[in-house]
């Protein structure tokens, strides 16, 4: 095994923490803490890091602050090849799951140094409908929010009261800048924030429209939840034997709108690519890379594959991606050269291929409800107008129907917010038409334009029974030519 050692060059004491970031998980701690590791070493600045969890994981929260913060990437180029990156940037970790944890991240929030809040909380931490776009204020923890606004739970309502204190105090808003996996985020938690904030107070909603910059980004890195057998894989290739450290892919992308009126650290030196519409990058990123994802996620099971790398083994599948990319994403990305896109699917290719990483499919699989809009139906709506088939996303629709019907079948755990709606929906259920059916029904998932297509009904149900009776092989023998 070749390894890379890279040090870290900073002393976190010479800084101040100028971001906070919420949601301190594995992307975070590889993605966002690497880049503004980088910037700090390089051209110092009040750019330190306070991340905090405001739900689970309080137990990463206290092994970090038993390290000083200290923590390490592994960044695995291939079995054979990885950098360790030594990452210094956190000033402090905070568990925000208490009564205490919430005050104490309000107060880094309304600190005069804050200048950006970050976040990565997955798509369901936003609560907006994933169809819509809109916030749901009709969820629990919302409506504990607006009721206790001095203490949220949530993440919609941290901005909003610390956005609220600031304005009191006449200080000028951070910006907020979202890391989710989700089109036009910036503007989607600009919307939720206001709507929020509309039902508490008008002037609060008022001053934020007119003074808080929402830029969206999207952030590209592969980055799996750490397993054991993870964890003992770093400690076999490296040495380091901490509950600490994250391995990921070597690649990384962060592409940023940059609108900073606080000002932002010099990103743009270290890889970071500072646009003024980012919303091209994101659909590319979602359509290709996440989507592909998912499909491998829902499919990759049935013929017995647990990691993307496993996946890619198989000859037909990756012909099946390519197919996907080409012939059903790349249509509707009409920003980009038909060579530039072809060059990205066959670095996605390559990147799964990666057998260092063990992403697990059914990590992937988590939260389907939430992000099938922006990384399929969105293309199918498109597709379809364009009068073009989409045989894939309906293969892979019908691949999510079937793991929800299972685990339904079975009283799995599906780990989706919808949980609860869907197996009701489909309970009591016996035929298949009938299934497929009450899942498209799901406004806050499908457009009405595919519940209502009897057609796209029959497909389905089709696809969903064949996923269930054949090797998947067959199934892509019938809808794609084999591979050669």
């Amino acid at each position: 095994m070749n390894i890379t050692y890279e040090h870290s060059q900073i002393a976190p004491g010479q800084h101040q923490a100028g971001i906070v970031h919420i949601g301190l998980g594995a992307f975070h701690r590889a993605h966002q803490a690497v880049y503004i590791e980088k910037t700090l070493a390089a051209k110092g600045g009040d750019w330190a890091l306070v991340s905090a969890n405001i739900r689970s994981n309080v137990s990463l929260v206290e092994q970090l602050n038993d390290a000083n913060n200290r923590f390490h990437v592994v960044e695995y180029a291939s079995s054979e090849q990885a950098t360790v990156r030594e990452i210094c940037a956190m000033k402090e970790a905070l568990f925000a799951g208490d009564e205490a944890g919430r005050q104490a991240l309000i107060e880094r929030l309304v600190d005069t140094h804050t200048k950006i809040v970050t976040m990565t909380v997955t798509e369901k931490g936003y609560f907006l409908s994933p169809a819509s776009g809109e916030l749901q204020l009709d969820h629990a923890d919302l409506q504990h929010d607006l009721t206790h606004p001095n203490s949220p739970k949530t993440v919609i309502g941290l901005l909003a009261e610390s956005l609220r204190q600031r304005r009191n105090a006449d200080m000028p808003p951070f910006t907020v800048l979202c890391c989710d996996n989700m089109p036009h985020n910036g503007q989607r938690v600009k919307n939720a924030v206001v709507s929020f904030a509309k039902a508490l107070d008008t002037s609060l909603a008022e001053w934020i429209l007119q003074h808080v910059a929402f830029p969206s980004s999207m952030v590209d890195r592969i980055v799996p939840a750490m397993t054991e057998a993870d964890f003992l894989a770093v400690n076999r290739d490296t040495g380091i034997d901490s509950p600490t450290v994250v391995k990921c892919e070597q690649f990384s992308q962060w592409v940023i709108e940059d609108d900073f009126p606080q000002g932002r650290p010099q990103w743009q030196d270290f890889g970071v690519q500072m646009v003024a519409d980012v919303s091209a990058y994101e659909m590319m990123k979602l359509r290709m890379l996440n989507g592909s994802h998912s499909l491998l996620a829902y499919l990759g099971p049935i013929a017995g594959y647990e990691t993307v790398a496993q996946a890619l083994t198989d000859a037909d599948i990756e012909q099946f991606l390519r197919n996907y990319m080409m012939q059903e994403v790349a249509p509707t990305l009409t920003s980009f050269e038909h060579d530039e896109l072809s060059a990205y699917c066959e670095a996605l290719i390559q990147r799964f291929k990666n057998d260092s990483l063990h992403h697990k499919l059914l990590q992937i699989a988590m939260d389907g409800s939430q992000k099938l809009p922006q990384r399929w139906l969105q293309s199918w709506l498109e597709l379809t107008q364009a009068s073009r088939t989409s045989a894939a996303i309906e293969l892979g629709i019908a691949g999510w129907m079937r793991y929800v019907i299972n685990c339904q079948a079975t009283q799995s755990d599906l780990n989706d917010p919808l949980q609860a709606a869907l197996y009701e929906a489909i309970s009591g259920l016996n035929d298949k038409t009938q299934k497929v059916q009450a899942l498209l029904a799901f406004g806050d998932v499908f457009p009405v334009q595919m519940s209502t297509d009897q057609a796209l009904v029959e497909r389905l149900t089709c696809q969903v029974a064949r996923l269930s009776e054949q090797p998947l092989a067959e199934t892509l023998h019938s809808l794609f030519s084999p591979a050669v």
